[in-house]
């Protein structure tokens, strides 16, 4: 389990084919010191497994359900990718509980430069409005975020909005993205125990 507080961010060194799954091997200088093989570290909030590392580098095999459901599937050499490993139960909350369990991928629709910081638009999944509210959490690249706002069934069509301070844009791989960007999404799982609660309980 991960908070959404990226610690890092790495660059793809190298993407090869494995049968029908991805190798990619990252360097993040420092980042990778106590990690072994087997270990979980969200890349752009998805829970991946160590294979090998080093100090500064880490190689990753990615199979084809996640490469396919991921933005993954765009993945190329040079790319930054945003890194947290996984909370202990002393950690330290800062932001929300984030599984690594992508829900799906959304398009960045707007980014607007304000006076501080940058505001952001992306294409919001029909299936997906019901588990995100108006100043509620939303997990973007692995990046705890909070729904700024929130429509659904507007002429605009459905999309969230959420508002960068430049700390966060300074530390993630947000300050690249642009209009059609391709963003992870994992929605707060609260919300999906409730509604599965409910429905086992009304059953």
């Amino acid at each position: 389990m991960f908070t959404g507080i990226i610690q890092n961010t790495g660059e793809i060194l190298s993407l090869k084919t494995r049968g029908d799954a991805l190798e990619m091997r990252l360097s993040a200088p420092s980042f990778f010191k106590n990690c072994k093989p087997g270990d979980s570290v969200a890349n752009d909030g998805v829970c991946l497994s160590v294979e090998s590392c080093t100090d500064d580098e880490a190689t990753f095999c990615i199979m084809h359900q996640t490469v396919e459901n991921t933005s993954f599937k765009q993945a190329q050499p040079g790319k930054l990718v945003n890194l947290e490993l996984p909370c202990r139960a002393d950690s330290f909350m800062g932001g929300h509980f984030v599984m690594g369990h992508v829900d799906t991928t959304v398009k960045v629709l707007r980014v607007a430069p304000r006076e501080t910081g940058v505001e952001v638009d992306l294409d919001l999944p029909k299936e997906l409005c019901r588990y995100v509210i108006r100043r509620g959490s939303i997990s973007l690249n692995g990046i705890s975020l909070t729904v700024a706002e929130k429509c659904t069934g507007g002429a605009g069509g459905d999309f969230i909005r959420v508002c960068i301070i430049p700390e966060t844009l300074a530390r993630t791989n947000l300050r690249n993205w642009v209009e059609g960007t391709i963003v992870n999404v994992e929605v707060d799982m609260i919300g999906k125990y409730v509604e599965n609660y409910l429905k086992e309980r009304d059953a």
